[in-house]
């Protein structure tokens, strides 16, 4: 049986859910189809220590301010996982968890959305599913030989996972800066942190909420014609929360180059010299998860699907939100997502 209703939102994360709030504010039907079976998104397989880079009050989506957490300036994932299972509760959002989404066609005057539970015919579409599904290993000379682990970002969990072993982190973003921290500041783990240039770490005084107002800026000056301020970007790639502060301070986050390849039993760097390695955790970076999006045919030469704003140029009832820049600055936010998940469900409502 094919099920009717204005909007199918795919994926039941922070976008989804700014978006459920926004649609329902307009009066517009939807379901919220997520992949996951518990609400929480992607926050609810981070590793243990990782916390937000700003306040919870400046950290909420639409219509709910997001409870402080005791004890913590900055809400730790687990928080972040209570206050969005309780937001779908709040609004009463039509979320079917354990939901996968296979694709999305054109029938006619409106969307097809097969799923594994059943098929949805709609208005409009918007793809909310985020990355975290779909972690990006680079092609590194000898990623298959070596021996040892390779553990994805997606894949950590806790130092304690690693005690007694030889880790190399790979990555020179905010992910491998906390993850290589968290593993030096335990003291039982060796760890030798690699970029592919020096790390660029933001000054200690900026945390989220000056990162969005940088975004925001940005994009009115880009909205304005003016010269662009390179937002975020031209601060730096780290935010320096307390955790990356110490181990950087204590000398313990000190980066390496990048390794030239990876024999069976480690690294082997540049000048031809060689380390042992137990394990290699690639803080990589991911890609936008739209594999469900396939049918519909819009991916340029480069795999990007072109948009104006959160809408799909090549299909105007097709909105995607929540994957960065490319689809509104600090939109992979919680405070920003909600900007553009008003903006979608308004250019939605108008649909004829």
């Amino acid at each position: 049986m094919t099920r009717q209703t204005d909007v199918v939102v795919v994926g039941g994360g922070q976008a989804g859910l700014a978006a459920g709030y926004h649609l329902r504010r307009r009066g517009l039907g939807l379901v919220i189809l997520d992949a996951d079976a518990a609400p929480g998104g992607a926050w609810q397989h981070m590793w243990d220590s990782l916390h937000l880079f700003s306040p919870a009050e400046h950290s909420s989506l639409p219509g709910r301010l997001m409870p402080a957490q005791a004890g913590e300036t900055y809400p730790g994932a687990g928080h972040v996982v209570e206050y969005l299972a309780d937001y779908e509760k709040r609004y009463d959002l039509p979320v079917q968890q354990g939901t996968r989404v296979d694709a999305v066609r054109r029938d006619g005057d409106r969307l097809l959305v097969e799923a594994d539970a059943g098929t949805w015919r709609a208005r409009a579409v918007i793809s909310a599913t985020g990355t975290w599904s779909r972690p990006f290993l680079p092609a590194v000379p000898g990623r298959s030989v070596f021996t040892g682990r390779q553990p994805h970002t997606v894949n950590y969990r806790r130092p304690a996972d690693f005690a007694g072993q030889r880790v190399v982190v790979v990555g020179g973003g905010n992910s491998g800066a906390q993850i290589a921290a968290d593993l030096a500041l335990d003291g039982d783990v060796e760890v030798t942190w690699v970029t592919r240039r020096p790390p660029r770490f933001l000054p200690d005084d900026i945390d989220g909420r000056a990162l969005f107002d940088v975004a925001t800026a940005r994009r009115r000056a880009l909205d304005a014609g003016r010269t662009d301020t390179g937002g975020v970007a031209s601060l730096g790639d780290i935010v320096a929360v307390p955790p990356v502060r110490a181990a950087r301070d204590a000398g313990l986050l000190t980066a390496r180059p990048m390794f030239a390849q990876l024999t069976a039993t480690g690294v082997r760097w540049a000048d031809g010299s060689q380390s042992s390695a137990d394990v290699v955790v690639w803080c990589t970076g991911f890609r936008p998860a739209l594999a469900h999006l396939a049918p519909l045919n819009l991916r340029g030469p480069r795999g990007h699907i072109p948009t104006d704003g959160t809408r799909a140029v090549g299909e105007p009832r097709l909105h995607l939100l929540g994957y960065g820049d490319w689809t509104s600055p600090a939109s992979a936010t919680l405070i920003g997502v909600g900007r553009t998940a008003r903006d979608a469900a308004r250019e939605i409502a108008g649909l004829a």
